[in-house]
């Protein structure tokens, strides 16, 4: 990712570390509701066809998702879940996004000259280690998202760190990572179409057009990135929700889950949400990297700013 800042001296991986998870919680802050939107489609339907039963659809689409959340449940339900997507972002995004050139730098031994496997290699490695940190984060933020709330109906969980507990207490320690391996192939393609997509865009559009290393290159390259990255990381988004939010022994496997998925719903079923991940991808691509490139420029000027005085 190039373009760096004052004097062209590139940003610190504590820099781009802390710029990318900050970046992160402020592109779920504008897109939350679009995300949970997201959830309530992928697992709309599930239980119906568990039981071999037609049912009548609650959500269509994701602006009538929600309206319908909205005028049921109230506006807070939009964004149930939140603290724990945030601090899904501070340890997640850090990690995927932050380390992202370091990690490239790594396998290309310090060259500027990074091919496709790589890009590749650096997006597969830092995603999976972001889910090894963040994967307790994500189970919960997904149990909010998906608990549709209703006048007398108990809450699954009293909040964030009672999930966690209950979480913890009812299923055991293995509960918290739940769908780990749905989630680790997911982000593995997640951020390699999306970190790679994004690097790709963005330096062709630098060598092969008028853009400068700005906003409008950012833009462009975000929102290409987030196209890509929903088209490809859909059916694995679908099975990793449904997986994570299913009770204790629903389901034995997330390959037993993806195949009753195909059985009674049939492939529609893994593109299920697609609109709302669309848009949710594609808005938290735009807010996040081009958020995290001014964070990048910002805390490089004022280091810059700061050692020039001493």
């Amino acid at each position: 990712m190039v373009g760096f800042g004052p004097a062209d001296v590139p940003p610190s991986a504590a820099v781009k570390f802390v710029g990318a998870g900050t970046a992160g919680c402020i592109a779920d802050l504008l897109t939350f509701p679009l995300d949970t939107a997201k959830v309530r489609l992928q697992i709309q339907g599930e239980a119906s066809a568990a039981a071999g039963k037609e049912s009548a659809l609650r959500y269509r689409g994701v602006f009538g998702t929600i309206t319908t959340m909205w005028r049921t449940e109230g506006p807070r339900s939009l964004y149930s879940g939140l603290v724990a997507g945030l601090q899904r972002q501070m340890s997640f995004a850090s990690v995927r996004i932050g380390l992202y050139d370091t990690v490239k730098q790594f396998y290309t031994k310090g060259s500027d000259h990074a091919g496709i496997g790589s890009r590749l290699l650096a997006g597969c490695t830092t995603g999976a280690m972001a889910v090894a940190f963040a994967q307790p984060t994500d189970v919960v933020k997904v149990r909010f998202q998906a608990q549709a709330r209703s006048a007398g109906q108990a809450r699954r969980y009293g909040g964030t760190i009672d999930a966690y507990k209950t979480i913890a207490k009812e299923e055991g320690l293995r509960g918290l990572w739940k769908g780990t391996a749905p989630n680790i192939a997911r982000n593995a393609i997640v951020n390699c179409t999306e970190l790679v997509t994004y690097d790709y865009i963005k330096d062709t559009l630098l060598k092969s057009t008028p853009l400068t290393d700005n906003l409008p290159c950012h833009f462009v390259s975000a929102f290409g990135a987030g196209l890509c990255t929903t088209v490809i990381a859909s059916p694995v988004d679908v099975v990793k929700t449904r997986y994570m939010n299913s009770p204790p022994g629903h389901y034995t496997s997330v390959l037993k889950c993806a195949a009753a998925m195909m059985s009674r719903e049939g492939p529609l079923a893994f593109y299920k949400g697609f609109m709302p991940s669309f848009l949710r991808l594609g808005s938290w691509n735009v807010v996040m990297f081009v958020t995290y490139e001014q964070l990048k420029r910002a805390m490089m000027a004022a280091n810059h700013n700061y050692t020039s005085r001493l």
